[in-house]
């Protein structure tokens, strides 16, 4: 299998550096026979402003230009044969039925955008019509659309190497937002990386795209580079909190800040009603440990707090989460840099006072053994920061509370979240409305007997949270609302109406929905 190494800018390879890189087996530590050479700061200059020369080419192009480019790159990523599941596999330590779906889903993703594109709800098209004979004052022409902010620097994730990698939901959104794209590739998956970097350049090319559509570097140092660089409009982050709170710090200090778009820390808890653990609790109790090690636990949504009220079935409920946590075999996890710092987290909790063991071998080898904590309820109530930090990878810490007054307080004291999870019975829903309320403040999305580990790629989900679950909870980094991060609104006032962009014409020539004088039409004016 051919693999090229080298940066990507505008369009052609490049490789003017002298510091070489080399992807590993995440199983064995072995160097895989791939070399990979790090950006130089020429090459983050131009790759970025080979991305702002595409802009104003790429974000005219009428929208279902953009939507055949984004169809092309899903073709190019379903054409990617054994030889690459193979290859993704030995990077990642993940299975080969999880990467052939992660696939599927990163390609479905491009095929949405394509449909938000050829829909044109995106464009969000407002016209309000002169009222030339208003008094006091008339009324002048006015109308709205949205455009890309302009080139977009994307950082590829560890966990998701395709779905939230290099053609993941970042860069699908920032391509069909009409935001020429510079990619920070993952050091954990570097091979991943080229091969689908390389399926998105024949995409761009069989589709006619501007050259400098789709940028790609190599790097551990050129992250900053690239967020400092004037040219760069916006970031979209997915990684450790440490890092994203850095790039927005780096963000906010330019001359002309810019929003990053962060996805960063969130320990997903779940609340156990009392009715459900009466009629169920075995049965959560299997359900909740098969959902914490799913992956090695190395999902975002990881359920990382259980939280629920005192009672003999509560107990009952500890005691058999205990039993099956012991029972999970150790996993493998995506590089040796998270096994060390799931090391680290799991001994900082076991060394806390307010926090005990429940289950689980102590660590050892290559492979993280999932480990099972309960912690008393007063770490919460008084804001100790160790019960609110991820611990990336499987394990879980549960808090029993003594009544709903204190299950509200408890709940009250946590961060912002990406989920929370209720595992309820029709019994528990009377009185929750408080509950309720209160986790709409704290999180992104609320489930209902279900669990938080998959994450739907659709028109309604919402993957953000309020601070430190992400950076800018307005928006989500998976579903189609997450265009409009990545999109601003203009206005233009008594605009002739040959200078109109089609969105906003008389005419409708794009045959959208648009929001007319209050009221929302497809007709033409």
């Amino acid at each position: 299998m051919s693999v090229n190494g080298h940066n990507i800018i505008g369009g052609a390879y490049s490789a003017r550096g002298s510091v070489k890189l080399q992807s590993v087996d995440a199983t064995t530590g072995e160097t895989l026979p791939y070399e990979f050479v790090e950006a130089t700061e020429q090459e983050v200059d131009a790759a970025a402003k080979a991305a702002a020369a595409a802009y104003p080419v790429y974000r005219s192009l009428p929208a279902t230009r953009r939507a055949e480019f984004l169809d092309a790159i899903a073709d190019e990523l379903d054409a990617l044969g054994e030889d690459f599941i193979a290859v993704v596999c030995r990077e990642t330590a993940l299975p080969a039925g999880r990467i052939q779906g992660e696939r599927g889903r990163t390609s479905g993703q491009m095929r949405l955008f394509a449909q938000v594109l050829r829909r044109g709800d995106f464009l969000g098209a407002r016209i309000d019509r002169a009222l030339p004979d208003r008094q006091p004052l008339p009324r002048p022409d006015l109308r709205q659309y949205r455009i890309g902010l302009g080139p977009v620097a994307v950082f590829g994730a560890s966990n998701f190497p395709l779905a939230f990698s290099t053609a993941g939901g970042d860069t699908a959104s920032a391509l069909a937002a009409g935001c020429p794209v510079v990619f920070k590739a993952h050091p954990g998956h570097m091979t991943t990386t080229a091969l689908v970097g390389a399926a998105l350049l024949r995409a761009a090319e069989k589709t006619g795209m501007p050259k400098g559509v789709f940028n790609m570097i190599y790097g551990g140092i050129v992250g900053a580079a690239l967020v400092k660089h004037p040219a760069i409009q916006a970031v979209g982050f997915t990684g450790s909190l440490r890092g994203g709170r850095a790039l927005c710090d780096m963000a906010a200090a330019r001359p002309q800040p810019i929003p990053v778009f962060a996805e960063m820390s969130s320990i997903n808890p779940v609340i156990l009603l009392p009715e459900a653990l009466k009629a169920r609790g075995e049965k959560v109790a299997g359900e909740l440990a098969a959902s914490v090690v799913l992956g090695a636990g190395q999902f975002c949504t990881n359920p990382g707090l259980v939280l629920g009220i005192r009672s003999p079935e509560f107990t009952a409920f500890l005691h058999s989460l205990t039993v099956k946590m012991a029972e999970q075999p150790p996993q493998t996890l995506l590089n040796a840099g998270g096994l060390e710092g799931y090391g680290k987290g799991i001994a900082a909790l076991a060394a806390h006072p307010g926090i005990t063991h429940l289950a689980g071998a102590a660590q050892e080898g290559k492979q993280a053994r999932p480990q099972l904590f309960k912690a008393d309820v007063s770490l919460l109530l008084e804001g100790d920061e160790r019960l609110q930090e991820e611990v990336f990878g499987p394990t879980t810490i549960v808090v029993e509370v003594a009544d709903k007054a204190e299950l509200l307080e408890a709940i009250a004291g946590l961060h912002g979240q990406l989920t929370a999870t209720l595992i309820t019975e029709s019994g528990d829903l009377a009185g929750s409305e408080e509950l309720l309320a209160l986790l709409e403040q704290k999180v992104g999305r609320v489930l209902f007997n279900g669990y938080p580990t998959g994450v739907e790629v659709c028109d309604a989900m919402v993957h953000g949270g309020p601070y430190p679950a992400t950076s800018d909870a307005r928006g989500t980094s998976v579903g189609t609302l997450a265009i409009d991060r990545f999109l601003r609104p203009v206005c233009y006032q008594n605009c002739p109406e040959a200078l109109l962009p089609d969105a906003l014409k008389n005419a409708n020539p794009l045959g959208i929905a648009r929001l007319v004088d209050g009221a929302s039409s497809r007709e033409a004016l």
